[in-house]
């Protein structure tokens, strides 16, 4: 069993993270402009997202690509290499920080459930293809 290639880690990590940013921007920018600027307006608070605020959203993008590329790395020697690693990499990722943490917002009606179940169902599809296109690039280091 090899050591985690770290560099391997970050490299697939910040290509899955962009995978998740771009696929975040076009659906938020072009798709659901309006709906989120609704919502944010029935909760008192500004209807645009500031330079800091899409800045922090980008930064844990990246941060979810490198982590799923950990995960990704971390139980690539019991699973295998592959698609099907890099899809249980990417759904644990998901479950983690997509759907559970959207349940609570989703009971309580903080939010809109049509706008954060799309919102769920996009997390699903950028995870799972960053995670295929960071897993792409991760190899293992060869023992010396």
């Amino acid at each position: 069993m090899g050591k985690i290639n770290w560099s391997r880690v970050i490299l697939g990590g910040l290509l899955a993270g962009l995978i998740i940013n771009v696929i975040d921007f076009l659906v938020n920018t072009f798709l659901l402009k309006e709906r989120w600027a609704a919502a944010m307006e029935a909760l008192r608070r500004p209807g645009t997202m500031s330079s800091p605020q899409i800045i922090a959203f980008l930064v844990v993008g990246f941060l979810l690509g490198i982590m799923m590329l950990w995960l990704y790395a971390a139980i690539r020697p019991r699973y295998g290499a592959g698609v099907k690693t890099a899809l249980c990499a990417g759904t644990a990722v998901w479950v983690l920080a997509c759907l559970l943490p959207t349940l609570t917002p989703m009971i309580l009606h903080i939010f809109p459930r049509r706008l954060m179940a799309i919102g769920v169902v996009v997390g699903l599809v950028e995870l799972v293809l960053g995670a295929v296109a960071g897993a792409w690039l991760y190899k293992e280091q060869s023992a010396a």
